[in-house]
């Protein structure tokens, strides 16, 4: 397994580290901080946030930093510093002319990469490795700016999907990928959608934080699916319907009007106002405090994952399927490039016909040994693993 130690190693991305929510760069922070200095940049307060959240006390908090009031460099651990840039930048994607944007991006790049400058060299790093999480604009020219030693554009998500990021990135992202020293991405497609720009791209594949899937603590069926009859297949996570394919859980219902299909998770109004509340043999249980998912995918005969087929989730890597797998249950999945590393241990689905099918081979082949086989191959989707991928990567540029 690949090592990288003693390196000064500077974090940029989509996600500051005071989010509440889970986040792929802060656990590779984590990951790099035990055997290398880090510093993890949060986005620079943009100028309509502030008007728009100015009594929010993190907005709160970062003008105190723009205004001298309070240190924007904090320790986290003894080998992780994250920083509040101290300086505003402009909010301008709503400019539609490309030549302005680009030169006013410019302009919000060197004041972004003057706060990171100061906390370098407060910090007394050198020979930097930038690690940029996915932020194509604020981070543009922060390989020009700062001279890394090693620059790497890391992939997450297909962030050209959404409105927001297509206007200007559509051009600005292959661009960003080319002239990266390398790429890494945590799904097969995206690393092949970087390999188009860039040689050097490789796929890191995704941690997981499994422990809780891998050993349940409360193994009894929750008390509001107990009297649900089975066999019962299941689903856990929001309920989108731009993410998931309603037609394909219907057909399972009619098609097998004796199986049960649970569905736990917080709906958005298409699925609300869907005809799956009128089919008698499938149960919404609403929103789930995450702590007591493994007990609901415990109570699962067969998990699947629905996935509808687009530009904002044919790329994803599928978390979900991990922490079914962590369980030992059964997983039938829509077949995309981003699950043909998990072909070996789920069965995957091209349609809606193909579903019902192999969830019934599921349900008669599951054994004891394939759920150990399932949780044995959960349990490699570790941080660990997935940073010594980054490590190696990094290993053949800097070999070349």
């Amino acid at each position: 397994m690949a090592l990288l130690k003693n390196r000064d190693i500077v974090i940029v991305g989509q996600q500051p580290w005071d989010v509440e929510i889970g986040s792929n760069c802060k656990n590779i922070a984590e990951e790099f901080s035990k055997h290398n200095r880090v510093l993890y940049v949060n986005s620079a307060l943009d100028r309509i946030t502030y008007y728009r959240n100015k009594h929010d006390a993190k907005v709160i908090r970062r003008m105190n930093v723009i205004n001298g009031k309070e240190d924007g460099l904090v320790p986290v651990t003894n080998n992780l510093w994250t920083l509040f840039p101290n300086r505003m930048i402009e909010s301008i994607n709503w400019i539609k002319n490309q030549t302005v944007f680009e030169w006013l991006n410019k302009i919000n790049n060197k004041r972004f990469a003057q706060s990171i400058t100061q906390a370098i060299q407060q910090l007394g790093f050198s020979n930097i490795i930038l690690f940029n999480d996915n932020d194509m604009f604020r981070s543009y020219h922060l390989k020009q700016l700062l001279a890394p030693a090693v620059s790497i554009y890391y992939s997450r998500d297909y962030m050209l999907a959404v409105d927001y990021w297509k206007q200007h990135g559509t051009k600005m992202e292959p661009e960003l990928i080319a002239k990266s020293s390398l790429c890494v991405a945590n799904s097969t497609y995206l690393a092949n959608y970087c390999k188009k720009y860039n040689p050097l791209s490789f796929y890191v594949g995704q941690g997981c934080e499994l422990n809780m899937f891998m050993h349940i603590q409360d193994p009894e069926k929750p008390k509001d699916i107990a009297g649900i009859a089975g066999p019962v297949i299941g689903y856990v996570g929001a309920l989108q319907s731009l993410r998931l394919d309603l037609k394909v859980i219907e057909h399972i219902s009619l098609t097998r009007p004796e199986w049960s299909i649970i569905l736990v998770g917080p709906e958005d109004p298409v699925f609300k106002q869907s005809n799956l509340h009128r089919l008698h043999n499938v149960y919404f249980t609403g929103p789930k405090e995450p702590h007591r998912l493994p007990s609901y995918i415990n109570a699962f005969d067969v998990c699947i994952n629905p996935q509808i087929v687009n530009e904002v989730t044919i790329g994803n890597y599928p978390r979900k399927i991990d922490e079914y797998l962590a369980v030992g249950k059964p997983v039938v999945a829509t077949r995309t490039e981003a699950m043909s590393i998990f072909s070996g241990h789920t069965y995957l689905a091209g349609n809606k016909e193909e579903y019902v099918k192999l969830i019934e081979q599921a349900l008669q082949e599951n054994s004891p040994e394939k759920m150990r086989s399932r949780k044995e191959f959960a349990s490699t989707h570790t941080w660990e693993n997935s940073v010594a991928a980054i490590y190696s990567a990094i290993e053949v540029f800097e070999k070349k």
